[in-house]
């Protein structure tokens, strides 16, 4: 019962354009998708850059959860009823320790992200 109650505590629902973290903001959790959708975006007096989209059971957030930096872009909630629960510092360090395949889990989702990111960079830099 106990564990129910403190994982409940752990979620939050977002409607349709509402910031789960802003870009430049600390936070040392790491956010899973429960339900909905998450957009990660760049935000510039511009307009708005969606990185990527993310859905059920995938999560983001994961670079501040590991090394105490700032968040890296926005995190908005992009369908109705976005439901994310967050996982924090010590339950990461937990999870990590107690479940290698989540560990795995998150090494998959960085080494991917990070090639991403350097196509990306090296597309913009391309003659």
């Amino acid at each position: 019962m106990g564990e129910a109650v403190a994982i409940e505590k752990c979620i939050n629902e977002f409607d349709v354009d509402q910031v789960i973290f802003e870009e430049g903001s600390t936070g040392r959790e790491l956010f899973v998708v429960l339900d909905g959708r998450v957009e990660i975006a760049k935000l510039t007096s511009t307009g708005k850059t969606v990185i990527v989209t993310l859905g059920k059971g995938e999560f983001f957030g994961e670079m501040a959860v590991i090394d105490g930096s700032s968040r890296s872009a926005t995190a908005i909630a992009a369908a109705p009823n976005t439901r994310v629960m967050r996982i924090n510092h010590a339950r990461f360090v937990y999870l990590v320790s107690q479940q290698p395949a989540f560990a795995l889990m998150v090494m998959d989702a960085l080494s991917k992200r990070l090639r991403a990111s350097n196509a990306a960079t090296f597309r913009a830099t391309a003659p």
